[in-house]
């Protein structure tokens, strides 16, 4: 008898253990970073303003994915390389909160790159373009009263939320992405993890240009699934010297 209620405690103990482990009815499954790319068939198409939205059936599962204004249909095949993630997007034109939209900068339908649909008063735009194998860092002259690409990174905590200025050239510069042209600036100073500077603006600029750069830092941004930026210029003012 002992040994048979032993053998019902630890039954029970064990049903308790699973219960406790097994997720939350209706928990949703945290969105993770697609850095390799995106590809599927369109079963939805939504516009907005200077915008597409198409949600993606993956084979896998269903994603959506935006750019700027393209032409694309139900059923098109559409890929997008390197998109970055915004979980909880709300976009105001459409009054819809989406849990994850993947913003990209280039876009592929069936095979083909689309000329984007730019609204009237848009800056030309070149899409993302990957950060070339080297840049020419020298004789870049640090800013008058500014500070250099290391020296904002190891002085972040003393100047966040301050304007700063800083001169750089462009290593990377991706187009159009939540609003955004998003740059990559580098001056020759500080080593891996503290050479290289994001900077968002409305300015455009191209590889290899040399740049003035004027806003305010921010640090420790976390756009959600992985993409965090320990320092990163925001809205910034950029002029192509």
């Amino acid at each position: 008898m002992k040994q048979l209620l032993l053998t019902v405690c630890l039954v029970l103990a064990a049903q308790l253990v699973c219960a406790q482990q097994k997720a939350p009815s209706g928990a949703k499954p945290q969105p993770s970073a697609i850095n390799s790319g995106v590809s599927g068939k369109v079963t939805e198409v939504l516009n907005a303003a200077s915008y597409t939205y198409v949600k993606l059936n993956t084979g896998k599962k269903e994603v959506w994915v935006a750019a700027v204004k393209f032409d694309v249909k139900n059923g098109d095949s559409v890929s997008v390389a390197d998109p970055m993630p915004m979980p909880n997007y709300e976009s105001k034109t459409l009054k819809r909160t989406f849990d994850l939209v993947y913003f990209a900068a280039d876009v592929t339908v069936n095979g083909k790159s689309p000329k984007p649909e730019l609204p009237e008063g848009h800056p030309p735009i070149s899409g993302a373009e990957a950060a070339p194998k080297k840049v020419d860092l020298s004789g870049i002259k640090k800013a008058a009263g500014g500070k250099t690409v290391e020296e904002i990174h190891l002085g972040k905590a003393k100047i966040r939320n301050q304007p700063i200025v800083v001169r750089g050239k462009v290593v990377k510069y991706s187009a159009a992405i939540m609003g955004k042209n998003w740059l990559h600036i580098q001056d020759g100073t500080g080593r891996a993890g503290n050479d290289d500077l994001v900077i968002t603006t409305d300015a455009t600029a191209k590889v290899g240009d040399t740049v003035l750069v004027t806003g305010k830092v921010t640090t420790d941004k976390d756009f959600g699934a992985g993409y965090k930026y320990g320092v990163i210029i925001e809205n910034a003012k950029v002029v192509v010297e």
